[in-house]
C-alpha cells in the first residue's frame, strides 16, 4: 500500500471525515479507498484489524477466520472465507500475513500461499491475493486515516454489475462498517481477555511455528477459473457483502 499523505481530491478540499473516499488506480478492478477517521486513534483500529476474534462479531461476510501458523515475530499464516454477493460462488484464501509500526504508520499486508493442510475446498472457490493491505496513519491522538487496498483474483470471470458494486460501493461500505466496529472495539476488548494482543506482544502467540520455506506461492494459473459472467444480480437478503479478503 503506497499511501500519498495530505492528497486530496480534485479540486483541492479534503473528504469529509468519516466518509470513505474511492481513490483512483491505474488497475480498475483493484478496490482502493481511504477513510479520515475524526474520532478513533491508529493504534485502536490496527488492533481492530488483527483481532480476528472480534471481526467475527462485527463482520458479516466472515464465514470462517482464523490462524494457522507462526511464521515470525510479526508474520503468520492465516485463512479467511467469505460470503459474495447472491447468486455468486462464496470464496476464501490461504495468505501470509505481515505486520510492522513505524513513526505513526501501521501497515498490514498478504498475499496467498499454499498450506499442504488447506487444499481448496469444494463448496468455496480459492481466490488469490495478490497484495491485500491497510495503512493506518496517526493524525492527532484520537484520530487517523486508514487506506485500504484490496488486489484479489477471484479465480472466475465475474458479471461487470460485480466489478463495479465492489469499487464503487461494497469496499466503502465495508470501511464505513470497520469505523463503527473500531468506536465499540474497546469496550468490548475489556470484556474480552483485555491484555492479549500477539500482535503487539510475539511471547502471547501460542500459534505452532512453520518455517517460510515450508510456503509456496499461491499463483493463480494453477487455480480453476469459474465463468459467472452471465449471473444476473439478485436482492440478497444475507446482510452487506464486502466482497473483498483481508
Amino acid at each position: 500500500v503506497s499511501p500519498r499523505p495530505g492528497r486530496t481530491r480534485a479540486g483541492g478540499s479534503k473528504p469529509p471525515a468519516g466518509r470513505p473516499v474511492p481513490v483512483p488506480t491505474a488497475a480498475a478492478p483493484t478496490p482502493q479507498c481511504r477513510i479520515d477517521i475524526p474520532d478513533v486513534a491508529a493504534e485502536t483500529v490496527y488492533d481492530v484489524l488483527h483481532d480476528g476474534e472480534y471481526r467475527r462479531s462485527w463482520d458479516t461476510n466472515v464465514l470462517d477466520t482464523h490462524d494457522i501458523a507462526r511464521v515470525a515475530a510479526n508474520a503468520d499464516v492465516g485463512y479467511y472465507a467469505w460470503r459474495c454477493p447472491k447468486p455468486l460462488k462464496n470464496r476464501d484464501v490461504v495468505t501470509l500475513r505481515s505486520w510492522h509500526v513505524q513513526d505513526g504508520y501501521h501497515a498490514i499486508i498478504n498475499f496467498s500461499v499454499k498450506h499442504p493442510k488447506y487444499p481448496p475446498r469444494k463448496d468455496l472457490v480459492r481466490a488469490v491475493s495478490l497484495l491485500t493491505g491497510y495503512l493506518v496513519h496517526s493524525t492527532g491522538p484520537s484520530s487517523c486515516r486508514l487506506t485500504y487496498l484490496a488486489q484479489v483474483d477471484p479465480k472466475g470471470s465475474l458479471p461487470k454489475w460485480v466489478v463495479n458494486k465492489a469499487s464503487q460501493y461494497l469496499a466503502p461500505m465495508m470501511l464505513k462498517k470497520l469505523h463503527k466496529a473500531c468506536v465499540r472495539y474497546p469496550a468490548w476488548k475489556q470484556q474480552h481477555d483485555a491484555s492479549r494482543k500477539p500482535w503487539l506482544y510475539p511471547e502471547q502467540n501460542t500459534l505452532p511455528a512453520l518455517a517460510l520455506s515450508e510456503l509456496v506461492l499461491q499463483r493463480a494459473a494453477s487455480l480453476e477459473n469459474i465463468d459467472e459472467s452471465g449471473l444476473s444480480e439478485v436482492k440478497d437478503d444475507r446482510g452487506d457483502h464486502s466482497g473483498s479478503e483481508n
